[in-house]
């Protein structure tokens, strides 16, 4: 079940529990302390100064806590509502936390990192609808995206923005060219990859404008695409021995993971609704085998 839509109804069951508790349930309370405490002062006048309550006032306070105390069912509900309902905010329009599942971003991000999406650089979007209300700024070739699978919406993807609506991304012969134009390998020291425990051909490609990341890209693996899936504007890309060439359409994205040859990704079921962003990717905040990986990414 979407975790925004269970935090959406907590928010919701809590935030009434906390509206009936202070208009309510609040002043009955108080009417309560103030009778018991009432009560409790006619009877030391009664019974005179002589047998009267050693402790008065601390007796006295604690009738009027006893009274003021919250029922269980309001203390787990109305109680928790400022703090769910700020998660909720936090989550919804700030950022939002994931944990990398799989290698497909290898070597930029490893599995088991956890990582930060800012919730509002592309626009801020309402939560369990997605609806846009504010524009942002549009992504950029090279961003690291948080997204909603196409093929299963309840699924959260990330991978990093190849192609831009319009762009024309070829993939042939392991090479990326986009618009005609190759895109800079700078060949590195070999990667180790503790996933599959060997070591893996690194390179640090240029996407423009001053982005550069690292990727993997096994010469040896044989560059056509097997297994592509039926998907939206199929008819824009043309796949062949050598790999695929796609023309991006209007409102989508071509996504692919920087470990090229163990990433399904845009190559295989097609382009990214803008509907579908989630955010941007920026940091990584934990990971528990490796707290060297905590920082900023590119």
């Amino acid at each position: 079940m979407n975790f925004a839509l269970i935090l959406f109804v907590l928010v919701i069951l809590t935030g009434v529990a906390w509206v009936a508790d202070k208009l309510v349930f609040m002043p009955r309370r108080r009417l309560a302390a103030d009778a018991a405490v009432a009560e409790f002062d006619r009877q030391q006048e009664r019974i005179g100064e002589r047998f009267a309550d050693e402790n008065a006032p601390v007796t006295r306070q604690n009738l009027r806590n006893e009274k003021l105390r919250q029922p269980w069912w309001l203390e787990y509900t109305a109680s928790f509502f400022p703090v769910i309902l700020i998660v909720f905010l936090v989550r919804s329009f700030v950022v939002e936390p994931f944990k990398i599942p799989s290698g497909s971003m290898v070597p930029t991000l490893l599995v088991g990192d956890f990582i930060l999406v800012n919730k509002f650089d592309y626009g801020i979007r309402l939560p369990i609808t997605n609806t846009k209300v504010t524009q942002g700024r549009p992504l950029e070739r090279g961003d690291v995206v948080v997204f909603r699978y196409p093929k299963d919406e309840s699924v959260d993807y990330i991978k990093r923005v190849i192609g831009l609506p319009g762009d024309v991304v070829s993939y042939q012969d392991k090479q990326l060219t986009i618009n005609g134009k190759p895109v800079p390998e700078v060949p590195q020291a070999d990667f180790f990859d503790e996933e599959r425990i060997g070591y893996a051909k690194q390179f640090t490609e240029d996407l423009g404008n001053g982005r550069k990341n690292n990727i993997l890209n096994n010469p040896a693996v044989p560059p056509f695409i097997v297994g592509a899936e039926d998907y939206p504007y199929r008819d824009n890309c043309q796949y062949n021995a050598r790999g695929v060439i796609c023309k991006v359409p209007p409102g989508n994205y071509f996504m692919m993971g920087d470990n090229r040859d163990n990433s399904a990704d845009s190559r295989y079921w097609g382009f990214v609704p803008d509907a579908n962003i989630v955010g941007r990717a920026f940091f990584i905040w934990m990971n528990f085998s490796n707290l060297r990986r905590i920082g900023s990414f590119e």
